[in-house]
């Protein structure tokens, strides 16, 4: 019963992430991302795959996990490439400008 009650849990918090992942995706920005926190959530699903397998209970839950922490690695991806496009896009902002001659 307890399994159930945490794959429950892991599908309702786990379906936030395609989400998530679409709305970076399209935002083309990592503001508003958090890199710590992405980091934590990928820490706590290994922390969960690795206590499944220590303990035996290799399941169905596992599965759950697996594709949660799968998802949030594609989050992690697009987050890199969010930073890459704003650092294009902050780029040209800051070179320095050509100095244009007086008019006379």
């Amino acid at each position: 019963m307890a399994s159930i009650f945490e794959t429950v849990m892991l599908v309702c918090f786990g379906l936030s992430w395609p989400l998530n992942v679409v709305k970076a995706y399209k935002a083309r920005t990592a503001k508003g991302t958090s890199l710590p926190f992405l980091l934590l959530i990928i820490t706590g699903y290994v922390g969960g795959i690795a206590a499944k397998l220590i303990s035996g209970q290799i399941n169905y839950v596992l599965v759950v996990y697996l594709i949660n922490l799968a998802i949030v690695l594609v989050n992690l991806l697009v987050y890199i490439r969010n930073v890459r496009l704003d650092r294009k896009t902050a780029a040209p902002a800051l070179a320095p400008r050509a100095a244009v001659p007086a008019r006379a």
